[in-house]
C-alpha cells in the first residue's frame, strides 16, 4: 500500500476547500517527482502518480517471441497487474486510487509478431504515413452503461449474452476476468482503507476515510446511487482503462452526473459545497476529456447549474483539466462568458471551446442523422466520439503531407519536363492520393487483426455491441467504423506553393533551379540566407487572402475528396478527414528535408492547421481564424485553432467579451475546436530556462494540458515559439 497519513492537529482546517488545497499542493509534488520518467513526458497530465521504488510489474508472455496478444495474453496478464498494483489512499481526497503504470508500455514487442504487413511498409515510409496499425483506444466508451449496472451487473451482462453467442468464449472468457481483477483490485483497496482510518487521528478525515470504504465496498459489486459512489465508479473506470492502455477519453460530464446530484439534494444527503468537492476530486484523480453543454438530440441546450458547479469545482482545484465547452447558436452567453472567465483566472488552458453547427452537420454529410451528429462529443485532443457507438482510431492517423510535398518537388525538379507550380500541383496530388490509398490500406488490415493483438477488453464494456454480439469494438462489435485521417504540414505546403508561385513565377526574383538549389542545400551559405528569408516572406497562409491561403483551401479540398472517396473502396466503413499533428509536429518535421517556404532540414512542420509562427507580422488574429475556417474538412472532424495570449488583455469584462465574441465568431464561420493559452511571455521564457522552479505551471501543450515542467526541451520549444512570433 502506498498511502499518505496526515499529521494534522484534531483542531486543523479541513473544510472542502482546504481539502482541495491540500490536494494541489501535493499534485504539485506528485508532478516534480514524475520530472525525467520518459512515461511521464510530453503528454498529458493523466493524473498519475510515480509508483513505490520497488513496484515493478512482469508481463507473463503468451507468444513465443517474448510478448502477450489476443484475448489470453491481455487479460491474463490485466488480472495479474490488478492483484499487485500498489494501491493508494489520501485521506484528504474523497476517491481511492490513482493509476501509476500502463499495461501496454510493459509490452517487448508491440504489435504481434505473426501479423505481417510488409507489403505496405514501403510506401508507409515513403509517404511518412504514421499508420495507426496497433493503436488502442482512442474512440469513447458510454459511461452510462457502467453507472446503471456496475461490475456485478456488467458480469451478469456478460453471462447473459454469453449463451446467445456460440464459439466467442474466449470473449467472454477475457471480459470476466477483466472485471474479476477489477474487482480483487478494489478488494484490497478496501483492507487499506481499514488500515489508513486505524492511522488516521483528524476526527473529520478519518470520517471521510470510513465514507469512503463504504462507497468502494459497495461498488465492488453494486451500481452507483449517489454523486459520491458514481465519482468513485467512474475513478474506477479510468484509473482501470489507463492501467489496461492508457485510454483517456471522457463523456459528457454534466448530463451524466446531474441526475445523481439532483436525488442526492432532494433526499437532503448532500449540499452544494461537498458536491464541488466531489467534482474537484475527479477532475484531480484523472484529467479525462469532459464536454459540458451543447445539444441534445432533440435540440435543447444541455448546460444547467450542474454544469456551472463542474466548472467551479475545476476553479477550486485549480490544476490542469480537459474540460471542453461545446458552442452553438442558441448557448447560455452567460456561461460562455463564466468560461471565458476561468480560462482568465487560472491561465491553466481550460477550458477549450467546440463549435456544435460545423462539427453536426460535417458529420451529416457522412449520412448519419442530426439527432445522432447531437452526441458526438468532444472526448480527445481534437477529436470527436459518439460514446460506446464508434470506433475511429482518432488521432492516431496521420499522413506527413510536408513529406509528400517534398517527395513530388524532388521529382518534379529530377525530370526532364515541365517546372512551374501547376506541374508540382499534379504530382503532390497524385502522390496524396496514392498516400491516402494506402493509409486506408492499413487502417482495413488494423480492423481485420487488431483483436488478435491488443482487444479493446476495457472499453468493450462501455459500448453498444462487443457484449451483445461477442465481437471486440476493433473487429465487429461497434455499431460505426469511421476512421479518422488527419493531414499535417498544410501550412508547411501552402507556403512553399506560395513561395515559389510568388518568387519564381510572378516576380522573376529566382528560377526553378536557383530555388531547389538553394532548398537541397539547407539554404547553404549567405546566398542561401537570403533566397531563405527571400522565400520565407512570401504570402503566407495565414496573412488573409493571401497566395498562401489559396493554396492552402486548394490543399484540404483535395485532401478532403481523395480520403472521403475511400468510402466507396472500402464500405461500410468510412474514413473521415481533419487537419491535425499533435505532438508529431516535431517528429514528422525531422523526417522533410528544407521546403521553399524557407522550414530548413528537420524543423517541426506547422501545428495542426495553425499558420507557421510569424505567418504576418501583425499577426492578426482575424486573418489567421479566417484562414483556419476556410480549410476546415468538414466531415465532422476538427482542424483546431490553437491561439496563444498573453495576460495584457487583463481579466475582466471588456476582455472577457471579446473573447466570447471572437468565439462565437469563429464557430458561426465553420471553426471546429479552439484551444486557448493565456500565459505570461516572460514566465514562459523564465520557465524553459529552468522548468523545475514553476513546478504547478500548466500550459495547453496542442489538445491537451501539461505541466511545464513535465516538458522535454523540444515540447517546451513549440510552446515558447508559438507564445513569442505569433
Amino acid at each position: 500500500m502506498r498511502d499518505r497519513i496526515n499529521k494534522l492537529p484534531p483542531d486543523a482546517d479541513v473544510s472542502y476547500r482546504e481539502r482541495l488545497r491540500i490536494l494541489r499542493e501535493r499534485k504539485i509534488e506528485d508532478t516534480k517527482d514524475k520530472a525525467g520518467i520518459q512515461s511521464w513526458a510530453d503528454g498529458d497530465d493523466y493524473g498519475a502518480i510515480k509508483p513505490p521504488d520497488d513496484y515493478h510489474f512482469e508481463p507473463i508472455f503468451n507468444h513465443p517471441a517474448g510478448t502477450f496478444v489476443g484475448y489470453d495474453g491481455w487479460s491474463e496478464n490485466f488480472y495479474h497487474m490488478m492483484a499487485e498494483h500498489p494501491v493508494f489512499i489520501d485521506p484528504c481526497d474523497a476517491f481511492a486510487n490513482r493509476w501509476m503504470n500502463c499495461m501496454a508500455w510493459t509490452r517487448p514487442i508491440k504489435f504481434h509478431p505473426d501479423l505481417k504487413y510488409d507489403h505496405l511498409k514501403p510506401e508507409q515510409k515513403k509517404y511518412g504515413i504514421v499508420s495507426g496499425i496497433g493503436a488502442d483506444a482512442h474512440f469513447g466508451g458510454d459511461y452510462a452503461i457502467g453507472l446503471t449496472l456496475g461490475w456485478g451487473g456488467l458480469l451478469q451482462k456478460l453471462a447473459h449474452y454469453r449463451p446467445l453467442n456460440p464459439g466467442h468464449d474466449d470473449f467472454y472468457d477475457a471480459e470476466e476476468k477483466t472485471i474479476h481483477g477489477i474487482q480483487v483490485w478494489m478488494r484490497r483497496t478496501v483492507e487499506a482503507i481499514d488500515k489508513a482510518i486505524e492511522a488516521e487521528s483528524h476526527p473529520v478525515l478519518r470520517e471521510n476515510l470510513r465514507q469512503m470504504r463504504e462507497v468502494n465496498e459497495y461498488l465492488i459489486e453494486g451500481a452507483p446511487r449517489t454523486l459520491r459512489e458514481a465519482c468513485q465508479w467512474i475513478c474506477w473506470f479510468n484509473t482501470a482503462s489507463r492501467e489496461y492502455n492508457r485510454d483517456g477519453a471522457g463523456c459528457q460530464l454534466d448530463e451524466l452526473l446531474r441526475p445523481y446530484y439532483e436525488r442526492d439534494l432532494q433526499a437532503g444527503r448532500i449540499t452544494a459545497d461537498e458536491a464541488k468537492y466531489y467534482l474537484a476530486c475527479l477532475l484531480l484523480n484523472d484529467p479525462h476529456y469532459y464536454q459540458l453543454g451543447g445539444l441534445s438530440p432533440d435540440g435543447h441546450d444541455m448546460v444547467s447549474y450542474f454544469s456551472y458547479m463542474i466548472l467551479e469545482a475545476a476553479d477550486w482545484l485549480d490544476s490542469s483539466c480537459n474540460l471542453t465547452v461545446r458552442v452553438h447558436d442558441n448557448m447560455d452567453r452567460r456561461f460562455l462568458h463564466t468560461a471565458v472567465d476561468y480560462l482568465f483566472k487560472n491561465k491553466n488552458g481550460w477550458p477549450r471551446f467546440s463549435g456544435d453547427k460545423a462539427l453536426s452537420e460535417g458529420f451529416m454529410k457522412k449520412g448519419y442523422p442530426v439527432e445522432l451528429a447531437r452526441q458526438r462529443v468532444a472526448v480527445g485532443c481534437h477529436w470527436m466520439s459518439l460514446p460506446g457507438l464508434e470506433y475511429t482510431l482518432n488521432d492516431c492517423v496521420k499522413i506527413n503531407c510536408a513529406k509528400v510535398f517534398r517527395l513530388a518537388l524532388d521529382e518534379m525538379m529530377a525530370s526532364d519536363g515541365e517546372k512551374s507550380t501547376e506541374e508540382l500541383w499534379r504530382r503532390y496530388d497524385a502522390h496524396m492520393a496514392r498516400a491516402v490509398r494506402v493509409t486506408a490500406e492499413g487502417l482495413m488490415f488494423h480492423l481485420e487483426n487488431q483483436v488478435k493483438n491488443e482487444p479493446e477488453l476495457m472499453l468493450n464494456l462501455l459500448s453498444h455491441g462487443p457484449v451483445e454480439r461477442g465481437l471486440d469494438m476493433s473487429h465487429g462489435g461497434a455499431q460505426y467504423y469511421n476512421m479518422c485521417i488527419d493531414g499535417t504540414g498544410i501550412a508547411t505546403i501552402a507556403d512553399s506553393f506560395a513561395a515559389i508561385a510568388q518568387r519564381v513565377e510572378r516576380e522573376h526574383r529566382l528560377t526553378f533551379a536557383e530555388m531547389y538549389e538553394a532548398v537541397k542545400s539547407n539554404f547553404a551559405g549567405p546566398q542561401g540566407e537570403y533566397i531563405r528569408m527571400m522565400l520565407a516572406a512570401s504570402e503566407r497562409y495565414g496573412g488573409g487572402e493571401t497566395l498562401g491561403d489559396h493554396w492552402a483551401k486548394r490543399i484540404s479540398a483535395s485532401f478532403t475528396d481523395q480520403v472521403n472517396a475511400m468510402d466507396e473502396v472500402f464500405a461500410p466503413v468510412k474514413f473521415i478527414p481533419g487537419w491535425f499533428s499533435w505532438s508529431n509536429t516535431i517528429v514528422l518535421g525531422k523526417e522533410v528535408g528544407a521546403t521553399p517556404n524557407g522550414r530548413r532540414d528537420g524543423e517541426p512542420i506547422n501545428h495542426g492547421a495553425n499558420p507557421h509562427p510569424g505567418f504576418r507580422r501583425d499577426g492578426a488574429l482575424t486573418a489567421m481564424t479566417n484562414s483556419i475556417c476556410a480549410i476546415q474538412p468538414g466531415y465532422g472532424n476538427t482542424a483546431p485553432v490553437q491561439l496563444e495570449l498573453d495576460p495584457g488583455m487583463a481579466r475582466g469584462e471588456e476582455a472577457v467579451d471579446k473573447i466570447c465574441d471572437y468565439i462565437l465568431t469563429l464557430f458561426s464561420k465553420g471553426g471546429t475546436l479552439l484551444n486557448i493559452n493565456i500565459i505570461n511571455a516572460q514566465q514562459i521564457l523564465a520557465a524553459n530556462e529552468n522548468p523545475d522552479l514553476f513546478p504547478d505551471l500548466v500550459v495547453r501543450v496542442t489538445g491537451f494540458t501539461a505541466y511545464f515542467c513535465l516538458l522535454t526541451p523540444e515540447f517546451r520549444k513549440l510552446v515558447v515559439d508559438r507564445i513569442l512570433v505569433a
